[in-house]
C-alpha cells in the first residue's frame, strides 16, 4: 500500500505552475528550513529518516499542511522519538535541562561550511550489474521490500515499467535501508528512461521521456 505522499501523476491535483519560482513565501518558512537543519546537524538522523518522517505524517495533516508545515510536524516527531525533546518540552517552549547534545550545536559561524561540504552518499560498493542501453524493468509494486510501509524512492507511476539505461551514478547509499536504520547497505544507482507514453498515457507527447534515478534493487533485466 502506498502512503499519500506518492502522488506523482495523480489526476485532480492541477498542472505545475513553472512560473511559481518563489524562494519563500513566507518570512517563516526560511526559519523552518533553517530549524531543520540544525537539528539535523545533531546526529540523531539522516536525510532517509527525516523523509520517512514527513511520508508518516496521518493522510489529513499532510492533506491540509503546507509545504514548510509538513517539515515542521515531522521534526517535531523527530525530537520526540529520538529523545532529544521531550513532549513537556515541546509544548512549553522551554527545555527543563541542558541538553547532552548542546555541544553539538550548530553555530552560526559554521553553517555556511557546513553547508557548502554537504552530506555525500556516494560509497564504495558491487559492481553494477546494468551497463548504458541496457532494458530493464522496475519493481513493482513500488514499496519498501525491508519494512513494510517503509521508505523508497520508488514512485507508483514509475513501477513495473519498462526503460532503458542512460547514465549509471556511481554506488550510492539505498534509502530504503539507510532510513531504518539498517546502515549504508550501497548499490549503483542508474538513471532511467522510460517513455512518458507508457508512465502517463496517451496525455504524454509521443517520443517524449520521463527519466528517473533508481537503485539496482529497483530493477531487473527485460
Amino acid at each position: 500500500m502506498s502512503r499519500v505522499h506518492d502522488m506523482g501523476g495523480r489526476h485532480g491535483d492541477g498542472a505545475v505552475n513553472p512560473a511559481d519560482n518563489a524562494v519563500y513565501a513566507e518570512d517563516w518558512h526560511a526559519r523552518a528550513l533553517a530549524l531543520t537543519l540544525a537539528a539535523g546537524a545533531l546526529g540523531k538522523w539522516n536525510i532517509d529518516t527525516s523523509r520517512h518522517a514527513r511520508e508518516c505524517l496521518s493522510p489529513k495533516d499532510y492533506a491540509r499542511f503546507s509545504y514548510y508545515e509538513k517539515w515542521l510536524a515531522a521534526l517535531a516527531d523527530l525530537l520526540v522519538r529520538t529523545g532529544v525533546v521531550s513532549e513537556e518540552e515541546l509544548s512549553s517552549g522551554h527545555a527543563t535541562s541542558v541538553s547532552e547534545l548542546a555541544e553539538r550545536v550548530l553555530k552560526a559561524e559554521a553553517v555556511a561550511d557546513v553547508l557548502a561540504a554537504g552530506s555525500p552518499y556516494e560509497r564504495d560498493g558491487t559492481a553494477p550489474r546494468f551497463a548504458k542501453g541496457d532494458r530493464v524493468r522496475s519493481r513493482h509494486p513500488a514499496r519498501n521490500t525491508r519494512v513494510s510501509g517503509g521508505h523508497t524512492r520508488l514512485p507508483s507511476y514509475a513501477a513495473g515499467m519498462p526503460g532503458e539505461i542512460v547514465l549509471l551514478h556511481g554506488v550510492h547509499v539505498l534509502p530504503d535501508a539507510s532510513a531504518h536504520g539498517f546502515g549504508d547497505c550501497p548499490e549503483p544507482l542508474y538513471a532511467v528512461a522510460f517513455s512518458a507514453r507508457d508512465v502517463w498515457g496517451e496525455d504524454a507527447a509521443e517520443g517524449d521521456e520521463v527519466v528517473v534515478d533508481m537503485w539496482q534493487s529497483y530493477l531487473e533485466p527485460v
